[in-house]
């Protein structure tokens, strides 16, 4: 059995995916020689009916053609038991590539929303690796192989008499020049199709996703003729490509019956003047035919060779995008503090920033909330104190190592994060908590829920902690699904739990069980960051940091903070300020 490929290891920009086509070089070379023999093969038809025509059939020998006839089958039966097994060997080589790469495509599907600004189509990755699979395992692909013994069968051709060899080098030349013409042709067009089909798998996605928006607003006309513009550039764009790719396809097969019968042709003109055998005629002819087959059946697949070259530098430029992350030596659990130092977060994708200069410090037991008008930044700093962001200057440390230094499958255990959107995933109420561990721990799952104050709810659904919630958790209500992804930051007795608006669908029940979960978090030494707009969720904090334009305003103790904000009528000023308590060591 395989085990996982391991994606922890760097390698250079732009070698994964010829690592991961360089560890089936032992396949590729076995399918070259299998090619080999095959295309050798090949010539058993055409030495068979060279045979019969040049010696049967003068010497009116049924035991010649008897024998003729059982070594011929038996190399035919060879022949496609080798077609049979570098066919299979393909499609191997297509799922060792994408069980190679697999991982890493996850990887990327996760990390490109938090690195772009999310123009591109997000599973962009997955449709590519599948395209590459799919021409790796089809029938097109042998052709590539076969071609290079084009001048192997040209050689015999010429050896049966220069002009029958003349004839069939022109038509490869011909043929040729079709495959040229074709990739020009159908690049392009290829590529528009991918790029507008892409746009409608994003525009099909968000229109699903805010589908009781559409309807309450009557929308759903109005995106329909977006929809329809879109699917009609995508179909012309398509039709043109497949055009391209069967007209040319088309005409290859013509031009290749065509030069089948001027061999044919040659070849009684040259009985004719006695310049060759009756056994060559048709000889030449079947020889001709398995010579271009290739040919024509390359120009067939080309729409499907460049969609799979395009997908193949699509994944080389976004894999040096987001390089692997390189391995980090674990680190002791954090106990002591989290400081901000300097921090400043730009938009993914822009040196616009968001936030600006943001530096405080935290000891353990703390709690803090950060409040501020929309737009002043508080979601953006939030997302790079765990980690999701990334900022372009300064750090988030907890206990002194920065976020960068921590393994990324460590620091997740030691982080809650509760986002302003809350996503759950399509599973039960116990996989959801446990964050999908693969053996879910019920103990620490009944903690976290005990903690969130949604046990009493958890249980009194139809199969408790195993009830399926269906996709992004479309079964249960808006506040169910927040205190369901308040328990799944608490699992595990994270360090940091940071909580975006936590209780922007909660009831007053709900807002109780909030703070008593952040005064359990506090009293058990981890550190709690909250945003907020209702000062109700402010009770279970001890400091308060105010925000405006992506700046901090204020920083210190909630009381002396909040009663700083209360007495300024006006905005607060962009100079910064600070007000400094003391604080005491944090114990080792």
């Amino acid at each position: 059995m395989m085990s996982a490929p391991q994606t922890d290891a760097p390698t250079s920009a732009g070698s994964e995916l010829r690592a991961a086509l360089g560890s089936c070089r032992a396949a590729i070379l076995g399918i070259a020689a299998f090619s080999g023999l095959i295309n050798i093969l090949s010539l058993t038809g055409s030495l068979y009916m060279l045979e019969v025509y040049d010696r049967v059939l003068p010497g009116r020998s049924v035991s010649t053609l008897v024998g003729l006839t059982v070594i011929a089958a038996m190399l035919f039966a060879f022949q496609g038991t080798l077609e049979i097994v570098r066919s299979r060997m393909l499609v191997r080589i297509g799922n060792q590539i994408d069980w190679r790469v697999g991982d890493r495509i996850f990887d990327l599907v996760i990390r490109l929303p938090l690195r772009t600004r999310g123009g591109g189509d997000g599973l962009q990755p997955v449709r590519d690796v599948d395209t590459i699979r799919s021409v790796l395992s089809g029938s097109g692909l042998p052709a590539l192989f076969d071609l290079p013994w084009l001048p192997f069968y040209l050689a015999i051709c010429f050896a049966f008499h220069p002009l029958i060899g003349a004839t069939t080098l022109g038509g490869a030349c011909v043929l040729v020049m079709l495959t040229l013409l074709t990739d020009r042709l159908s690049r392009r067009s290829v590529q528009k199709a991918s790029g507008l089909g892409a746009a409608r798998n994003r525009l099909a996605e968000a229109s699903r996703r805010n589908a009781e928006v559409l309807v309450a607003m009557s929308m759903s006309a109005r995106l329909l003729a977006r929809w329809r513009k879109l699917g009609d550039d995508y179909r012309r764009q398509q039709r043109s490509a497949n055009d391209i790719s069967a007209g040319f396809g088309a005409s290859g097969r013509m031009l290749r019956m065509m030069l089948q019968s001027a061999v044919l042709g040659v070849g009684a003109y040259l009985v004719i003047h006695q310049e060759a055998s009756g056994g060559i005629i048709i000889a030449s002819s079947i020889l001709t035919g398995r010579a271009l087959a290739p040919v024509d059946l390359a120009i067939g697949n080309w729409k499907n060779f460049i969609a799979a070259l395009q997908g193949w530098k699509r994944l080389e430029k976004l894999m040096a995008a987001l390089p692997a992350s390189a391995g980090q030596l674990p680190l002791p659990a954090p106990t002591r503090s989290l400081v901000v130092d300097k921090l400043s977060v730009p938009a993914p994708e822009s040196e616009k920033l968001l936030v600006a200069d943001v530096s405080f410090q935290l000891k353990a037991g703390s709690g803090l909330g950060i409040v501020g008008a929309s737009g002043s930044g508080k979601s953006s700093l939030v997302r790079a104190l765990v980690g999701a962001w990334r900022p372009s200057r300064g750090f988030v440390r907890l206990d002194g190592a920065s976020l960068e230094q921590w393994p990324s499958h460590d620091l997740g255990n030691h982080i809650g994060y509760l986002p302003q959107d809350v996503e759950l995933f399509e599973g039960t109420v116990a996989e959801n908590i446990a964050r999908f561990a693969l053996d879910i721990p019920m103990e620490a799952v009944l903690a976290a829920s005990s903690a969130a104050g949604i046990h009493d709810l958890i249980v009194s659904l139809p199969e408790g902690y195993n009830t399926q919630i269906g996709e992004q958790g479309i079964l249960l209500s808006a506040g169910q699904r927040q205190r369901l992804a308040l328990a799944r930051a608490l699992f595990g007795n994270p360090f940091l739990v940071v909580l975006d608006e936590p209780n922007s669908n909660l009831d007053i029940e709900g807002e109780e069980a909030l703070a008593r979960a952040m005064m359990g978090v506090r009293a058990r030494g981890g550190i709690v960051v909250i945003v907020a707009h209702r000062s109700s969720a402010l009770v279970a904090v001890d400091f308060v940091m105010t925000m405006l334009h992506g700046r901090q305003q204020a920083f210190g103790p909630k009381e002396e903070v909040l009663s700083l904000v209360a007495r300024r009528r006006e905005p607060a000023p962009v100079a910064p300020i600070k007000i400094v308590v003391p604080q005491p060591a944090a114990s080792t």
